[in-house]
C-alpha cells in the first residue's frame, strides 16, 4: 500500500481522494504549511499531493521546498484553475502531474500509478548503469550433478516466498547468478533487483551506499542521494560478502530486517522500504560470531533459508556442460563465430583440473582461450593454464619413464600422490582457518589421523600451540 501526503489549502477539494484510493493508498491530510514541512522531515512518502489555489505563490514555494527535501518523490498538483501559465510554472518546478478539480476516481488512480512508475524508473536508471549478468530461468542453470539439482529445487521453492536467503560457498561458485534467478522467479520479479558487493566498498562509504545520504551529511555530499535499499523498494537486494560488514553497520541492517525502516546518513527522516534480502558470503559466519566479528542475532535473521553452493570440484558432471555454455556465450560477446568447441585433449584437461577459482576461473580461462585460439577448436595450449599443462606434461613424462623403468615410474607416482595429499591437507586447513578439527571433518578422516599426517608431512602454522612452544 502506497503512502501519500496531501497538502489541503482548506477548500476541501481533495477530501474525496481517501475514498477513491481506499485499499490502494494510505493518505495523510495536512492543511498547515509549517506542519506539512515538518512532516516531510519525519517520514518518507511514496507520493505528495499539493493543492494550489490563487494566489499560487505560496504553493509554488511549497513545491520548490518539497522538491529540495524529497527530490526523488513525485509531486502531483491539484487546482481549480486551468490557466496554462500556472500549469507550465508548476511543471517547470518539478511537478509530475497537474490535475484540475473535480478530479475523477479514474484520473487520480491513473496519476498515482503513473507517478509511482516514473519514480521506480528513476531508481532503476540511477542504479542500472551497466547490464546485469543474470540467469533468468532455473531451466537455464547448468545442473547435471545430483547436488546441484537438489539445490536448484530448493531455490525454486524458496523463490516463491519473501523470507531471507543466505547463500554460502567458495568464491566463484555462482552465488550472484543464482540470487538473480531467485528474484526473477519470485512475486517481486517486476520490481528492482539491486546487487551490492559489501567487500568492494570502503567501510566509511558503505552506509551511504546502502541507506543513502542527505546533502551536507559529510565532505563531498553536495546533493541528496538515495541508497540501495530505497532503490530496491518492493524488490530484492542482494548483499554479497555480507561477512565484511562492520558491527555498527550490522546493527542498522538488523533494524531494516526487523522494521523495514532506516534513515539516510545525516538525516532524521524515517524511510520505509519493503525489500527482500538475499545475502551471500564465502566466510564461516559461525566462526566470525565466536570471534566477535558478526552479530549472532543478525545471523539468525539472515539464515532463515540457508543454501550452500558446492565448489566446482564437487560437481564434476557440471564442469564440461558449464565450459560449453560459457564458450558459446563468450564466442558471441567476443565475435568469434568461427570457434565451434573444444578439442578432446582440452576437454580432458578441463575435466581433470580442480578449479580452485570455480566458475569464475573457468570463465576467465575460456575467455582467454577464445582470444588466443587461431583454430576452429579450443586446444589445450590456448587454455594458458600452467597447472593443466604441467600436469599433462608430468603424466606424459611419467608414462615414458614407466616404459623405460617401471620401478622408477612407481616411485614417481607415489611421490606425486604424496605431494597431492599434502597440498590437499594444506588447502583444507587454510579453508578451515587452520582449525584441525574442522579440517578433519571436511576431509572425512579422524582428527588423530590428520594430526599424524600433519606431523609426518612437516606442515606448520604459527598459531598452533606446539609451534609457539
Amino acid at each position: 500500500m502506497h503512502t501519500i501526503l496531501v497538502y489541503d489549502s482548506g477548500h476541501g477539494y481533495n477530501n474525496h481522494m481517501e475514498s477513491d484510493l481506499q485499499g490502494t493508498a494510505q493518505l495523510t491530510f495536512i492543511s498547515d504549511q509549517k506542519e506539512f514541512q515538518d512532516q516531510l522531515n519525519i517520514l518518507q512518502y511514496d507520493l505528495i499531493v499539493i493543492e494550489l489555489e490563487p494566489p499560487a505563490e505560496h504553493a509554488l514555494v511549497l513545491l520548490e521546498d518539497t522538491q529540495k527535501k524529497c527530490p526523488y518523490t513525485p509531486v502531483i498538483i491539484t487546482s481549480s484553475s486551468e490557466k496554462a501559465e500556472l500549469v507550465v510554472r508548476t511543471m517547470n518546478r518539478g511537478a509530475s502531474d497537474f490535475l484540475i478539480h473535480p478530479v475523477s476516481k479514474e484520473r487520480i488512480t491513473l496519476a498515482l500509478e503513473r507517478s509511482i512508475e516514473i519514480r521506480n524508473q528513476k531508481f532503476e536508471i540511477d542504479y542500472l548503469r551497466r547490464k546485469q549478468d543474470v540467469v533468468y530461468d532455473f531451466k537455464d542453470v547448468v545442473a547435471v550433478s545430483a547436488c546441484m539439482k537438489d539445490i536448484l529445487q530448493r531455490l525454486e521453492r524458496f523463490s516463491r516466498t519473501d523470507s531471507t536467503i543466505l547463500i554460502t560457498g567458495d568464491t566463484g561458485t555462482g552465488k550472484s547468478f543464482l540470487s538473480g534467478t531467485v528474484h526473477f522467479n519470485s512475486p517481486r520479479k517486476k520490481k528492482p533487483f539491486v546487487k551490492i558487493n559489501c567487500a568492494n566498498i570502503p567501510e566509511n562509504l558503505l552506509e551511504s551506499e546502502l541507506f543513502g545520504h542527505e546533502k551536507g551529511a559529510f565532505t563531498g555530499a553536495d546533493k541528496q542521494r538515495i541508497g540501495r535499499f530505497e532503490q530496491a523498494n518492493g524488490g530484492t537486494i542482494f548483499l554479497d560478502e555480507i561477512g565484511e560488514i562492520s558491527l555498527s553497520l550490522q546493527t542498522k541492517l538488523l533494524r531494516v530486517l526487523e522494521e523495514k525502516a532506516f534513515e539516510r546518513v545525516g538525516g532524521n527522516r524515517t524511510i520505509y522500504a519493503d525489500v527482500r534480502i538475499i545475502a551471500a558470503t564465502n566466510k564461516d559466519l559461525l566462526r566470525q560470531i565466536e570471534e566477535g566479528l558478526f552479530r549472532e542475532d543478525l545471523y539468525y535473521r539472515i539464515n532463515v533459508l540457508p543454501v550452500r553452493l558446492p565448489p566446482l570440484r564437487e560437481r564434476e558432471k557440471c564442469i564440461i556442460p558449464l565450459a560449453e555454455v560459457l564458450l558459446e556465450k563468450l564466442c558471441k560477446s567476443l565475435k568469434r563465430r568461427d570457434i565451434t568447441g573444444f578439442s578432446k585433449k582440452a576437454l580432458i584437461g578441463i575435466q581433470a583440473y580442480p578449479w580452485p577459482g570455480n566458475i569464475r576461473q573457468l570463465a576467465n580461462t575460456i575467455e582467454r582461450a577464445v582470444i588466443l585460439e587461431d583454430d576452429s577448436l579450443i586446444h589445450e595450449h590456448s587454455l594458458s593454464m600452467p597447472s593443466i599443462r604441467s600436469r599433462q606434461t608430468d603424466t606424459q613424462q611419467a608414462k615414458r619413464r614407466g616404459e623405460a623403468d617401471p620401478a622408477a615410474a612407481a616411485e614417481d607416482e607415489g611421490s606425486s600422490l604424496a605431494t597431492q595429499e599434502r597440498d590437499l591437507i594444506r588447502k583444507t586447513l587454510e579453508e578451515c582457518l587452520w582449525v584441525q578439527k574442522e579440517a578433519a571433518l571436511k576431509l572425512q578422516i579422524s582428527p588423530r589421523a590428520l594430526n599424524y599426517k600433519i606431523s609426518r608431512m612437516g606442515i606448520t602454522h604459527p598459531h598452533w600451540r606446539r609451534n609457539k612452544a
